[in-house]
């Protein structure tokens, strides 16, 4: 799976938690999606215009007042709303702020079956070493992740496995194959 466009999704806090909403049936106005999300309106903001430079929302011809505009999602946004909307109905509202963590979910996606820091690092080319290690640490204090260390092999490695909503998610993310969208990150800070 290429995981670059999952990547590029979650580069911005609210964009999947928009989404979600819009899949779930909240109509894409400011006002609306703000409430339904519980982002702040500069956040917000953010993610919106990351969202609709991404290809994964539009403005809704035809619609809402020119300073109070209505979106939509398009056919590339339709099948990541979907996800966004199985993930958290997996997770617990206290689990959406891990979520909304840059890398969160696409560490996720890349565990569908226990792997290796490197591998992990090697399949999110962008990440640092810093970002991934703080990533897998969050997840698992969350119990979304096991480690487990093999102590006869030298020098030992950790393997991880995603467990509990962390597998469930994990199996939701590589399960929906994003599209390429229109703007890449070249590099995402945690």
């Amino acid at each position: 799976m290429d995981i670059n466009p999952l990547v590029n999704i979650t580069a911005r806090a609210w964009a999947l938690p928009v989404l979600g909403a819009m899949h779930d049936g909240v109509i894409g106005r400011q006002s609306r999606l703000i409430a339904a999300t519980g982002a702040s309106r500069t956040a917000f903001a953010q993610s919106l215009d990351h969202l609709i430079q991404s290809g994964l929302l539009e403005r809704n011809p035809g619609h809402g007042h020119p300073l109070r505009a209505e979106f939509r999602l398009t056919q590339n946004g339709k099948p990541i709303a979907a996800m966004a909307s199985q993930i958290n109905t997996v997770s617990a509202f206290a689990d959406h702020k891990l979520l909304r963590r840059a890398w969160t979910l696409p560490i996720l996606a890349t565990l569908s079956e226990p792997r290796h820091f490197g591998v992990i690092k090697g399949q999110l080319g962008a990440i640092t070493d810093r970002a991934l290690a703080q990533s897998l640490r969050s997840m698992e204090d969350q119990a979304w992740i096991s480690r487990q260390v093999n102590s006869a092999q030298r020098p030992p490695r950790p393997l991880y496995r995603a467990v509990n909503a962390g597998q469930e998610i994990s199996i939701i993310a590589s399960r929906h194959k994003p599209v390429a969208t229109a703007h890449y990150p070249s590099h995402i800070d945690v």
